[in-house]
């Protein structure tokens, strides 16, 4: 299968790439620079493009089986007006351009795999959800219904489009655990507010399986929650974090604080999700590592 990715030279692309590679899939990865750059695997290919911008690149993106669409600008930062403007461009445009490249191609059957996030539930605390769940309130909520709306105009042309929506990916070198990791490390950790609030997590090894679970998977289609099936509150990752790094986890930030430097992005950290996967279970997919604390052992030990 020949394979076209976006933001493809990430955090989760990476992973994926060298999954995909491994199991002997061709790869061709969209980065804004190619220059000087030669890919370790002879089955992986870079395509030098803009996703936010038309151009050549989306020839290769028409010519592939499969497209998995991960580019995004992070949400893990102060909200400003700008950084909300870069947060849609980055999705919106992107996905627009892929599935335009997408019909524009040979006619073939394909799949689009078009990340989203459990954001789209909107800030849930501790109420469990899954798939059936509909849209919450918010911007990242709004903006995933957006983002998801996009992918969908792919099936005009045939796709079948997997809308997989991550929870918080904890992995090596990256991530949501290369920012907390610090304060942890020097005793500064703690749970954020309450601590109440859930938190939808995943190990990247387990997300890069279920997005080549989904490719591999034709009656798979829709929204798919890629997130753990044991979905912890904020306190108790906090502790296991503590655990793991054998560190006190005992300086809580309060919600205040919290609010004061995050602003609206802090004030969804403290509300938080609980969200299952119910759709990637009912399918037979078997997670690695279903629970935090291993989890973090693995990654961090």
């Amino acid at each position: 299968m020949r394979v076209f990715i976006t933001g493809g030279t990430g955090f989760v692309g990476s992973a994926l790439t060298r999954l995909l590679a491994g199991e002997g899939h061709e790869v061709l990865l969209l980065t804004r620079s190619a220059r000087g750059r030669t890919p370790d695997d002879p089955l992986v290919r870079l395509i030098e493009g803009d996703p936010t911008q038309t151009g050549p690149w989306r020839e290769a993106a028409g010519e592939a089986d499969a497209v998995v669409n991960l580019a995004g600008a992070s949400i893990f930062t102060r909200w400003t007006s700008a950084a909300k403007q870069r947060m849609v461009d980055s999705r919106i445009l992107t996905t627009r351009h892929v599935v335009q490249a997408m019909a524009a191609g040979p006619a073939k059957p394909r799949v689009l795999v078009s990340v989203s996030a459990v954001g789209f539930y909107g800030a849930l605390g501790d109420e469990p959800v899954d798939e059936r769940a509909g849209p919450g309130q918010g911007f990242l909520a709004q903006l995933c219904q957006d983002w998801e709306r996009e992918a969908r105009v792919a099936e005009e042309c045939g796709a079948r489009v997997v809308l997989t929506r991550f929870g918080i990916v904890l992995g090596p070198s990256g991530g949501a655990l290369g920012i907390m990791l610090p304060l942890y490390r020097f005793g500064l950790g703690g749970r954020l507010g309450g601590g109440r609030q859930g938190f939808s997590w995943i190990h990247l090894t387990d997300l890069t399986a279920a997005l080549l679970f989904c490719l591999n998977h034709a009656e798979i289609s829709g929204p798919v929650n890629v997130t753990s099936p044991n979905p912890v509150t904020n306190a108790e990752l906090s502790r296991a974090l503590g655990r793991v790094l054998k560190r006190p986890a005992v300086v809580p930030a309060p919600a205040f604080m919290v609010r004061l430097v995050l602003g609206e992005f802090g004030s969804m950290l403290l509300t938080g999700q609980r969200v299952l996967p119910a759709r990637l279970l009912a399918a037979g997919f078997v997670h690695q590592f279903p629970r935090l604390e291993p989890a973090l052992a693995q990654i961090l030990t």
